[in-house]
């Protein structure tokens, strides 16, 4: 066993525990304690283990009580030197048939079973019936924090190896994935401390996401954990037009975690199946230890035949856990995170308006969002949660401005008179809301309504566009990201689409099309919706005129200017955008006006046309 000493200048504790899940269970008793010291008897119940321990009054008295459960005390001899140690061979520990020097509790470390005889020495303790831990100070960089928690098996591998070098070459990945971690690790590190857990699994946000809080995959994963939507559901996560919780970090953290701990105790405890088992699936993983068992082969991670992503997905985090234990091994520095909570939870009780929760914050929207990125739209979820992350320095100030606010005057409202040929779909559009709650607020039970009759519709205290953050703005930004050597198209949708046939008409790759939108393949398309297309330079002419050309909605028109036309007009004839029409038209850019004979090229989608003169 590689074990590494350390004297970080703290107390060792000395406790008795009775440890319900052993095969034999014994009662293990305190060795002594010290005659000078004024003791009290606490004991806390944690991971499956009892701990009766005794608790130095004052030493305890100074711990906030949040943290009693972890300040396991007992005894202190300051001269028996603290031990860290690597944890890579704890297995043959476990089976060797000796007794057990366990019960790691959050914040802590075991003792090294090879280190318990120079350690229990000087006091005549037995290996049968005692347990030492070694709290640490708490550091104040999280990322040591995180560091003294990091307990899988460290190997040397050529997967791994690769994965660490392409770290070592790409710093600047590492520095704006640190940056991105800087608000959300604490939240990590603290839930899987008292979980548990390897604090590696804390790093698994970098091997998912880059710690991206809007990361969507094409297999539509969504968030730091890129939860898939069934999974997601299956967890608790609710996800719906104003709210996923698959990007609440608070929800998903916690959501993630118990999802690995059931892979875990699924895969008989071996914490490198249930991680592959969290990036392909428990089907998957069970089937290949059954095949490599019917051949008589071995069933670790490394034996197993799996898909190429997951193969390369447990290297990747054990590169990352290797690079942020030795960064100055590999020429690297990890700039240091402050070991305090960035933001916490303030219960707002009632849906307010985004905007101005940021105003009664004093922080930007973009701040806000980045720090809620489980909202989608402009407010929050009318039926909740009514939660929002706050930072740290700006919550007293929050919830003093929020108490002074009523719950009536957190979102703006309007009086819409319906007009003939309206529907709620439709209104519901124009004041980017949903069907339901309209329905809800009016008393609306059916999907008729009447011309002439009134609705109270919530909406947003600001433009739609100032919501920089908002679902709609995210998927809007994208779709007009500019593509080097391509051109633009927008296309509406028409029912009986999908992104695989609308590719075929266009000769372009679905999954590229979708990530254009923002969107996964599997998504679902509404008839109107609009999306961009990128194709390159010249080839929106040649599309008419392709092979594909009779699988086409959209055909080319030659255009003769009228009297009273301008570019908006005819745009809005031909439901096209302004900026596509100069595209097809490069003469125009240097035209001031139009003149009627004048002749434009429009690309005109004929499923859109009907009813237009």
């Amino acid at each position: 066993m590689n074990i590494k000493k350390t004297v970080p200048g703290i107390s060792i504790f000395v406790i008795s525990l009775f440890f319900t899940g052993c095969a034999t269970q014994n009662i293990l008793s305190t060795s002594f304690l010290s005659q000078e010291t004024h003791l009290q008897t606490n004991s806390v119940k944690s991971h499956g283990v009892t701990a009766n321990f005794d608790v130095e009054s004052d030493y305890f008295e100074k711990i906030s009580p949040e943290n009693r459960d972890s300040a396991l005390i007992s005894y202190i001899n300051p001269d028996i030197e603290p031990f860290m140690w690597t944890n890579e061979s704890e297995e043959e520990i476990l089976n060797s048939g000796t007794s057990r020097i366990v019960g790691q509790l959050p914040g802590q470390r075991e003792l090294p079973f090879a280190l318990f005889d120079e350690a229990a020495a000087p006091h005549n303790f037995t290996k049968n019936g005692t347990v030492i831990f070694y709290p640490h100070n708490e550091p104040e960089d999280l990322w040591q924090r995180l560091r003294n928690g990091l307990s899988l098996p460290h190997q040397t591998r050529q997967r791994i190896d690769a994965n660490i070098n392409w770290y070592k070459r790409h710093p600047a990945y590492i520095d704006r994935v640190a940056k991105r971690a800087e608000k959300y690790l604490h939240i990590i590190v603290e839930e899987a401390e008292k979980e548990g857990i390897p604090l590696e699994i804390a790093l698994l946000p970098i091997v998912e996401s880059a710690f991206q809080p809007f990361a969507y995959s094409h297999g539509r994963a969504a968030g730091i954990w890129q939860f898939i939507p069934s999974t997601g559901k299956l967890y608790g996560l609710k996800q719906n037009w104003w709210y996923d919780g698959r990007r609440d970090v608070v929800a998903s953290t916690h959501a993630a975690i118990k999802y690995l701990k059931d892979m875990h105790r699924s895969f008989n405890n071996d914490w490198l199946l249930a991680l592959a088992a969290y990036n392909s699936g428990w089907g998957t993983v069970s089937r290949a230890i059954k095949r490599n068992k019917r051949k008589g082969k071995n069933t670790d991670f490394w034996s197993l035949d799996l898909p190429r992503e997951t193969e390369g997905y447990v290297p990747k985090l054990l590169a990352i856990a290797e690079i942020i234990a030795h960064p100055e091994k590999y020429n690297l520095s990890i700039q240091p995170i402050l070991n305090k909570p960035y933001m916490a939870e303030v219960d707002t009780g009632s849906q307010i308006d985004l905007a101005l929760a940021a105003d009664l914050a004093e922080i930007s929207l973009e701040d806000l969002y980045v720090l809620n990125p489980g909202f989608n739209r402009w407010a929050t979820d009318p039926k909740g949660p009514h939660k929002l992350m706050v930072p740290i320095e700006k919550v007293e100030n929050f919830e003093q401005n929020l108490a002074k606010l009523p719950k009536d005057k957190r979102l703006a409202w309007v009086r819409h008179r319906i007009k003939k040929g309206q529907s709620l779909l439709s209104i519901a559009d124009k004041y980017n809301t949903t069907v339901k709650l309209i329905k809800n607020l009016n008393n609306i039970r059916g999907n008729l309504i009447r011309e002439n009759q009134n609705l109270i519709i919530p909406v947003s205290s600001l433009k739609g566009k100032s919501y920089t953050l908002s679902a709609e703005q995210r998927q809007l930004a994208l779709q007009n990201t500019r593509r080097k050597g391509k051109e633009k198209i927008t296309y509406r949708v028409v029912s009986g689409d999908t992104f695989w046939s609308i590719s075929r008409k266009f000769d372009i790759g679905y999954r590229a099309l979708a990530k254009w939108n923002g969107m996964a393949p599997r998504d679902t398309l509404r008839p109107g919706q609009k999306l961009t297309i990128w194709k390159k330079n010249g080839a929106i002419h040649r599309a008419s005129f392709s092979p594909h050309s009779s699988q086409l909605t959209t055909q080319k028109v030659n255009y003769k200017v009228r009297r009273g036309d301008s570019l908006a007009r005819i745009a809005q004839k031909f439901s096209v955008d302004i900026s596509d029409l100069k595209k097809w038209n490069r003469k125009l850019y240097n035209k001031k006006y139009l003149q009627p004979g004048d002749r434009i090229t429009v690309y005109v989608d004929v499923t859109q046309q009907a009813g237009r003169t």
